[in-house]
């Protein structure tokens, strides 16, 4: 039955991505933040209808430990849940992105809409560059940048190999780093099309900041503590 249902909730969500993608490229002249609130209302559909298709919902605790001003998140990555959950949980934000997602067609166009940070990830200090002059321009503007630093998702179980990106664009722009933790590879397992129904859990971590501090030193912080609150949720929690 969870597969069924599965298969439905991709079937709905299919027209309505193409709509959002194509809007998405029609509104490329018009300023960010319009593009930014039209396009995440794809989102706000595909969790909702989530939720209704395959009795998938969420909830999420230390959002009042969000500083009021703009920086980094790091964010654990295990699915394709978190990148439009997070939409609602902090403000504005610009996500740091594979460059050859841009080419995908129709998802692409609606991904470039929202102004991510793109880079080839094959470039190593270039891409480093990149996000460092890009991201410090954004948070300057008032956007958060959101990071994966494992670069790409991962089993539930499996810790990945931290990427001290993120916490180097901190340094740079002296900005907050706030660590997320998660368990949606529990319902949403990677490269699988099964949804398994209950309820993700997120939770905000307390701002990490740059102080003097290396970005080693920083990525250490960070990634202990998203480890660690990742341990302490299901399917780890008994």
């Amino acid at each position: 039955m969870a597969q069924l249902r599965s298969v439905f909730f991709y079937l709905g969500l299919a027209p309505v991505t193409v709509f959002f993608c194509v809007l998405g490229a029609l509104m490329l002249p018009l300023p960010r933040r319009w593009r930014y609130y039209a396009v995440i209302q794809w989102s706000r559909f595909a969790l909702w209808w989530l939720k209704s298709t395959c009795g998938l919902s969420w909830r999420v605790s230390g959002a009042e430990l969000i500083p009021s001003s703009a920086g980094v998140i790091l964010c654990k990555h295990q699915s394709a849940w978190e990148t439009m959950a997070l939409q609602f949980v902090f403000p504005p934000h610009c996500q740091v992105v594979k460059r050859e997602l841009l080419w995908v067609p129709f998802f692409g166009w609606g991904l470039a809409s929202l102004n991510p940070i793109a880079i080839d990830r094959a470039a190593g200090s270039k891409a480093l560059r990149t996000v460092l002059r890009e991201g410090k321009e954004r948070i300057g503007s008032g956007w958060w940048i959101l990071l994966f630093p494992e670069g790409t998702r991962v089993p539930i179980d499996q810790p990945g190999k931290y990427s001290p990106s993120g916490t180097a664009l901190a340094i740079q722009a002296k900005c907050p780093i706030v660590p997320v933790a998660h368990n949606a590879g529990l319902f949403w397992p990677r490269q699988a099309l099964r949804k398994v129904p209950g309820v993700i859990e997120l939770v905000i971590g307390p701002p990490v900041y740059p102080d003097g501090r290396s970005a080693a030193e920083l990525l250490a912080e960070a990634e202990t503590w998203i480890e660690t609150t990742c341990r302490q949720l299901p399917p780890f929690r008994s």
